[in-house]
């Protein structure tokens, strides 16, 4: 009986040190409550672990140019890059000429299918730029 006592003593010991935790659910998916910056974090998981492939993507064993990109589009690219440096060029010059020293120019201005027209307003200074696809753009520059 001393025995069952001492037993029972100690199981009772024992229950005093457990102690019952509240179970609280954090979701950690940003799309369902989680923290924001756990985005990035499951973005990068998500995408290493891809495996399947996007069929209308090119393949990498087509001929590569420059950066791995195909001839094609690198020629694209330095066609791209030259129009806007030729273009640059070009309204630079026509700045310095149209507001050289002298003041502002009157005038007409074509390249290619563009034309762009110079001209003295109540408003200010406008230009007008037309390529010839349709496309029109207007700039207004206020006098001081």
């Amino acid at each position: 009986m001393k025995k069952l006592f001492t037993i029972g003593l100690l199981l009772l010991a024992g229950l005093n040190q457990l102690r019952a935790q509240g179970l609280v659910y954090h979701p950690n998916n940003p799309a369902f409550g989680g923290n924001t910056f756990n985005y990035q974090w499951m973005l990068s998981s998500a995408q290493a672990q891809d495996t399947h492939k996007d069929p209308a993507a090119k393949s990498s064993s087509s001929a590569s140019g420059l950066n791995g990109l195909s001839n094609s589009s690198s020629l694209q690219s330095f066609s791209d890059n030259l129009q806007r440096q030729l273009l640059s060029r070009l309204s630079q010059n026509i700045l310095n000429k149209q507001f050289g020293e002298d003041g502002l120019k009157e005038g007409s201005f074509t390249f290619g299918d563009m034309n762009v027209v110079i001209s003295n307003a109540a408003e200010g200074v406008i230009i007008r730029i037309t390529d010839g696809k349709g496309g029109e753009s207007s700039i207004t520059v206020p006098y001081l």
